[in-house]
């Protein structure tokens, strides 16, 4: 089923929605969850916190594409629940990326500035689409799906200290470029 037709049933409140969803995208945000959560029942339970999710934000949201809309509204929840579980502990692939990413964005998680954060979210789109398709994807992997630098390397036919030279210029890059666009890192 396409996308436009799955957002409709889920304007008309048709139940149908969620199992279409589910067919089209349920292992798409089974990897995002597992790929943060690291436990596949905790990973099952993102995803079926996803349907409820989108049950009810569209509408009055009408996404169009679906998928990433799915896919950021999972991965979402997936960051909640680790942060969640994770308190009063550290570890796992999702701090290991979030810290090398802290040293070049900055943080705008602090609550009084909505428009900034909407900013630097346009900048890091912006530059995620500059990057080389091959740089993308590693980027986007480690970033997003917080993908071990052994899966990217494998997946990729790298060795891993090529991926993790490969990051470390690209966030250097990043840096540089959101220097240019005027934020204070």
């Amino acid at each position: 089923m396409e996308d436009k037709q799955i957002v409709e049933l889920y304007w008309a409140r048709s139940e149908a929605a969620i199992s279409e969803t589910e067919k089209k995208y349920g292992r798409y945000c089974h990897y995002i969850a597992y790929g943060i959560l690291g436990n596949d029942e905790d990973a099952k339970e993102v995803v079926n916190d996803t349907y409820l999710k989108l049950w009810n934000t569209i509408p009055p949201h009408r996404p169009d594409p679906l998928k990433p809309y799915v896919g950021t509204l999972c991965r979402q929840l997936a960051l909640d629940a680790y942060k969640s579980q994770n308190a009063q502990k550290r570890g796992g692939q999702m701090t290991l990326a979030l810290d090398e990413l802290s040293e070049c964005i900055p943080d705008t998680d602090n609550g009084e500035d909505i428009g900034e954060s909407v900013a630097l979210s346009d900048v890091l789109t912006r530059f995620i689409r500059s990057l080389p398709e091959k740089t993308r994807k590693i980027f986007v992997r480690r970033y997003f799906y917080m993908s071990s630098v052994a899966e990217i390397a494998k997946d990729f036919s790298m060795k891993e200290s090529n991926v993790t030279m490969h990051l470390l210029r690209t966030r250097k890059k990043l840096e540089q470029f959101l220097k240019k666009e005027g934020f204070d890192l």
